[in-house]
């Protein structure tokens, strides 16, 4: 089937589409776990449509640690149907889902004490392949193996020998969490679900009791909407509550964001073959392999500011610095650190005021008639969180209503990779392309990657890479808008690609670069151009400034320097 596109003529037109007629479920929330709920309304054959206010995948969901994983903690926890569950998603994920965007990574658990330590480590770890292969869906990842001292230091040399007295290497797996989501998007857009993001709900539309759609807002043009719908899904991860409130209701959970940071360091910067998994007093720190660069993260405290823009404070960053350098032979300094970033997980309040000990599950509510409400639970499953919202929602519609079945639904992009792969070479020669880019356009865009070898081929000049970042052909920025729904400078730079943490300036040479490739799709004059630059360069000195400050309170007003932009 022919892949949607999210261009800004589509957008238009399903808001337009949504305005008129009324729909059997309106999505609210355009992260990983809206975009879930929208691919499973749609493929069960329902009028489906899902709203973001601001960009897909711009909060909790382009901010994390970008692992799919069971989560070998929850071991630990002895949460064995979360980590079950999150396996079983996990090897789907890998095998027939998403295999172009969801790869696997090994990781070294290096052990420090003699003996008991190994056996106990090595028992859970056992225990998380034979849970992964039980699934069904975890055959396609190598099991885990145990190193002495000195085999775990030629695996990574950058680890102290005093560090570890050896080792247990295992596999997991990593995902761009931004360009899934919107991939999920898109695909719910191919069977037939209407999309448009930066359009806000500013309130509910009730008949009595029942909620019967919601109030919109192009925040693009200022223009306002009614959507109707049989049924709203609230999937709005730490703005639950702030949602509900719009009805006057709290809900029958509260939602609680605890802030996770990370940081991005050159690969050169850490002598290894494989990622880590440290222990620390509060919970696990990962260094993840990320192309030519490593992720560090992450933390785990409670966050009460805004949402929109968790900031990284001096504290958080000298955190992750002190725990990672208490095993690595040559330390990391700040001059070291390329990108920054802090997220906000979406946790059910429990009774402990520690945030890493609130649960990770997820819950489904029906606080009143035409609103479902789901939140909580983690990334990696989030197919099952869509599963269970949708659920909630057929089951107060008045006819017979299919099955989920996204288990069998590839994304975007899914189908064909492994032979374009396999033909990787002789993509790169027709293309005129090294075959290094050919690899990275399979990794980020799998099948789809000949839509973008179309538009080389029509104006050669995008084959070119940005100059100051020269991971991205100058093809991806002007794809990001006629494709995936790119709106913005910041969008692009932060989301379609991961220019603003892979380089150590943030992004800002390459803005206005990407800026002008951006216009001719969008429709900027010099002035708008002008502006979108200015606004991502003062997002990244404010960025810059916070992560100077001592504290939350002090990091927050920092970042709050440089408001969201509005496109007037």
């Amino acid at each position: 089937m022919r892949t949607a596109t999210l261009g800004p003529a589509e957008r238009a037109e399903a808001l337009a589409l949504m305005a008129e007629r009324e729909l059997d479920v309106l999505v609210v929330g355009g992260g990983i776990v809206g975009a879930g709920a929208v691919l499973d309304a749609a493929t069960r054959g329902l009028s489906t449509g899902i709203i973001e206010a601001r960009d897909w995948a711009s909060g909790t969901s382009s901010r994390s640690s970008k692992l799919i994983h069971g989560g070998l903690r929850y071991l630990e926890m002895l949460d064995f149907a979360l980590v079950r569950e999150a396996l079983k998603e996990r090897g789907l994920l890998l095998e027939r889902l998403a295999p172009h965007l969801v790869k696997p990574v090994p990781f070294l658990y290096p052990l420090q004490h003699k003996g008991w330590e190994r056996l106990y480590a090595g028992s859970g770890v056992a225990l998380y392949d034979a849970m992964s292969i039980s699934s069904g869906h975890g055959r396609g990842l190598p099991v885990h193996r145990h190193l002495s001292r000195k085999h775990a230091r030629r695996v990574a040399p950058c680890l102290r020998k005093d560090a570890l007295t050896g080792a247990l290497q295992y596999y997991d797996a990593q995902v761009d969490d931004a360009r899934f989501v919107h991939t999920l998007v898109r695909t719910a857009s191919s069977y037939g679900a209407l999309a448009a993001n930066q359009a806000k709900v500013v309130g509910f539309l009730r008949e009595g009791e029942r909620v019967v759609g919601a109030r919109v807002q192009d925040v693009e043009s200022g223009g306002e909407y009614e959507v109707r719908a049989r049924q709203v899904v609230n999937a709005t991860g730490v703005w639950t509550d702030d949602t509900q409130a719009l009805i006057s209701e709290r809900g029958q959970f509260h939602v609680r964001a605890s802030k996770g940071i990370h940081l991005v360091v050159p690969r050169d910067r850490i002598n290894s073959t494989t990622g880590l998994i440290l222990r620390t007093e509060k919970s696990v720190l990962f260094v993840i392999p990320w192309g030519r660069h490593w992720i560090v993260g992450t933390t785990d405290t409670a966050w009460d500011l805004d949402k929109a823009h968790p900031a990284a404070s001096s504290a958080d960053i000298d955190y992750l610095l002190e725990h990672v350098n208490s095993v690595l032979a040559t330390p990391l300094t700040r001059d070291d650190v390329e990108g920054v970033y802090a997220g906000l997980r979406p946790l059910l309040a429990g009774e402990s005021d520690a945030t890493s000990k609130l649960s990770r599950e997820h819950t489904v509510a029906h606080p009143v008639p035409g609103l479902v409400v789901i939140a909580g639970g983690k990334y990696t499953t989030y197919r099952v969180m869509a599963k269970d919202a949708i659920d909630e929602a057929v089951r107060a519609l008045d006819h017979r209503v299919a099955d989920c079945c996204t288990e069998q639904v590839p994304l975007a992009g899914a189908e064909g990779y492994h032979a374009l792969w396999n033909a990787r070479a002789r993509l790169a020669a027709r293309a005129g392309l090294h075959v290094v880019r050919v690899e990275h356009l399979l990794g980020r865009y799998g099948s789809l990657t000949e839509q973008l070898l179309e538009l080389i081929a029509r104006e050669p000049e995008l084959g070119k890479p940005l100059p100051a970042a020269d991971d991205y052909l100058k093809a991806e920025i002007v794809y990001a808008c006629t494709h995936e729904g790119a709106r913005h400078l910041e969008d692009v730079l932060t989301r379609r690609t991961r220019i603003s943490i892979e380089t150590f300036d943030r992004g800002t040479r390459s803005a206005r670069e990407c800026a002008e490739l951006m216009a001719g799709v969008l429709g900027w004059d010099r002035e708008r151009i002008a502006r979108e630059v200015k606004h991502y360069e003062k997002r990244v000195e404010a960025e810059r400034e916070s992560q100077r400050q001592p504290d939350d309170l002090t990091a927050d007003a920092a970042r709050l320097g440089a408001p969201d932009i509005a496109a007037g």
